[in-house]
């Protein structure tokens, strides 16, 4: 607000022409120095200063004399509008978008943070599938992506076979292993929800273990986000979900061990029915040795993510997932410590085996044309 008059000392000072005249000795003596007058705020922002009314000597009639200055306030006018600021979470948006420039891949989990998106990709190019609340635990990915994985029973010609798969469609595609379907006559398929359903198979793969199924007459299922087997390290935790010995939906949790491993599988159909009538898991080979039971003279190897979440009879097709609720590997093979010749299993020892998803992803377009075993 502009002032209306000069403070005592601002700016030259002047000589009163009266200065030396007759006093009338009845007058009380004017002060020799007025009081400051005091600034008054009468609201935020506007500032008054008062009145200040200075009396020297006159003609006595109040009026005209030089001596005597009579200053009034400025009557305070409304008080500008503070420009208002832009406030909540776009505001916060804009300054991520500008630190984003300089620091790259943190943009998207930025934003995903601040507007509560739990689609965003985040900086280790994986989608946040687990709502923020429940991220990084165990229970919140079990809920996200329970729905997604399903429990497969077999018929063979000469007994039955129980897996694990995982919902990669709405409309019922699922990724499996192929020895979990291998010489099936007919497939049936159990949801989370305990809806049943009969599949087909679409597509196999017996060098990677792979097999793709297709339910018939579904429609509205939950798919599962498929990560990136890249990005996982060793130390990583992770969940795994799957039917082990029928139990649907069970899930265990641990890390990865070891990425990379040169797991051998069998390819052979009959070696599969073997092992799955007898309750053990699928036979595979590590490291030059033979694991429940022989492999047999038809394999195949391929690089696998080892984990020591709990692995049993069942798991096989499952999903290995990280705490962002991302398929990062199919569960194929475990370790029994079961002798071959005993009929009893004492299930998962910490060493479990899954196809890296990468490796799953770049074989659906083979599996949907109908795999490389046809």
């Amino acid at each position: 607000m502009t002032e209306s008059f000069r403070r005592d000392g601002e700016y030259e000072q002047y000589t009163n022409p009266y200065q030396g005249a007759p006093v009338n000795p009845e007058w009380p003596p004017p002060p020799t120095q007025p009081p400051a007058p005091q600034p008054v705020t009468v609201e935020p922002g506007t500032t008054v200063w008062p009145a200040q009314t200075q009396v020297a000597g006159g003609d006595g009639n109040g009026g005209g004399g030089g001596g005597t200055a009579v200053m009034t306030a400025v009557a305070a006018g409304p008080a500008p509008s503070p420009k208002k600021r832009a406030r909540g979470p776009f505001a916060l948006l804009a300054a991520v978008a500008i630190v984003a420039a300089a620091i790259g891949g943190g943009t998207a989990y930025g934003i995903q943070e601040l507007t509560g998106n739990d689609t965003v990709a985040s900086s280790s190019t994986s989608t946040n599938v687990v709502p923020s609340s429940a991220r990084g635990t165990v229970s919140g990915v079990a809920k996200a992506v329970s729905p997604s994985i399903v429990e497969i029973n077999a018929t063979l010609s000469n007994g039955s076979s129980t897996g694990s798969g995982v919902i990669i469609t709405g409309n019922g595609e699922i990724i499996t292993n192929n020895h979990v379907i291998a010489g099936a006559s007919s497939i049936k398929v159990s949801t989370s929800d305990g809806k049943e359903y009969t599949a087909k198979v679409v597509g196999t793969d017996s060098k990677k273990d792979l097999a793709l199924i297709k339910l018939e007459n579904a429609s509205g299922l939950t798919p599962a986000t498929l990560g990136n087997s890249d990005g996982v390290q060793v130390g990583d935790q992770v969940v795994a979900i799957g039917s082990p010995e029928g139990l649907t939906g069970t899930v265990t949790s641990g890390i990865v061990s070891a990425l990379n491993r040169d797991v051998t599988v069998s390819t052979d159909e009959s070696q599969g029915q073997q092992q799955q009538q007898g309750g053990g898991g699928w036979p595979f080979e590590f490291g030059g040795q033979q694991f429940n039971g022989d492999t047999g003279s038809s394999t195949t190897t391929y690089k696998a993510l080892q984990t020591d979440a709990s692995l049993n009879p069942g798991n096989s097709g499952g999903a290995l997932i990280d705490m962002n609720g991302n398929i990062v590997g199919i569960n194929s093979a475990m370790y029994s410590a079961a002798d071959s010749t005993s009929s009893s299993n004492p299930g998962s020892v910490g060493l479990g085996f899954a196809i890296p998803i990468n490796t799953v992803k770049a074989d659906l377009a083979t599996l949907r044309a109908g795999g490389s075993d046809n």
